[in-house]
């Protein structure tokens, strides 16, 4: 391995060690929680070379970034999720290109991907976000509206919805940060009572997935951790 690979390497294996410690201290198997990694900003060199590693899943935030990705790694055999905000006169592409979205907030939006899905003859995973704190840059569905989407969506045969997704307030007071990922696992175990299969819960970043996982997250979404530090 070359020494980009070899640092890669060993930068995934200590966030997949840190991981399964985390689960272990919340009295979980490892195997319960996957690892996204992701790719945002980073350039498709070293995306080939995760993907070497026997990585295949990358999270993006932006639309053009899949777009662009996707061609220069079209041998690769990724499947692009979308975490980031999106835009519904982006859901074209995504529609084309992602295997993923984890950021559906409004039905506006479902019914645009739907659409475009429609055309392109596929289907889609996608998960639920959830505005669990109050701050104002986040984006999200509130959650006193989460029951009545959630309904809603099952008009939607292109997408299936397999869970929810939240980020955390952004806090130095861990009990504050839990509290948004507690919410999410108590609206997941609400919908689930109420006939909604959600086995998913995309929370938990570099700097709080212990807190996501000791709350139930079952998907920790990682960048700067695996790839390094952003430019």
């Amino acid at each position: 391995m070359s020494a980009g690979t070899d640092d890669l390497a060993a930068r995934w294996a200590q966030v997949r060690r840190r991981v399964d410690d985390a689960c272990r201290e919340a009295g979980r198997a490892p195997a319960e929680v996957t690892i996204l990694p992701v790719s945002k900003t980073f350039g498709p060199s070293l995306i080939r070379t995760a993907v070497a590693l026997g990585l295949y899943r990358f999270g993006e935030n932006k639309v053009q970034e899949i777009r662009e990705k996707s061609v220069a790694l079209a041998d690769c055999g990724i499947d692009w999720v979308m975490i980031g905000h999106l835009q519904t006169n982006k859901v074209r592409d995504v529609a084309r290109l992602a295997s993923e979205v984890q950021s559906l907030d409004r039905l506006e939006l479902a019914q645009a991907l739907h659409g475009q899905l429609q055309q392109a003859g596929r289907e889609i995973d996608v998960l639920v976000q959830v505005k669990t704190s109050n701050e104002p840059s986040k984006y999200g569905l509130p959650p006193a509206e989460l029951p009545a989407f959630l309904d809603a969506l099952r008009e939607y045969d292109t997408l299936r919805v397999c869970g929810l997704m939240t980020l955390a307030v952004h806090s130095a007071e861990a009990d504050e940060v839990r509290a948004c990922f507690r919410l999410l696992r108590v609206l997941r175990d609400q919908a689930v009572a109420q006939g909604h299969a959600l086995p998913r819960l995309s929370m938990g970043m570099s700097d709080d997935f212990p807190l996501a996982i000791a709350e139930g997250a079952t998907e920790v979404r990682i960048g700067s951790a695996i790839f390094g530090a952003r430019a």
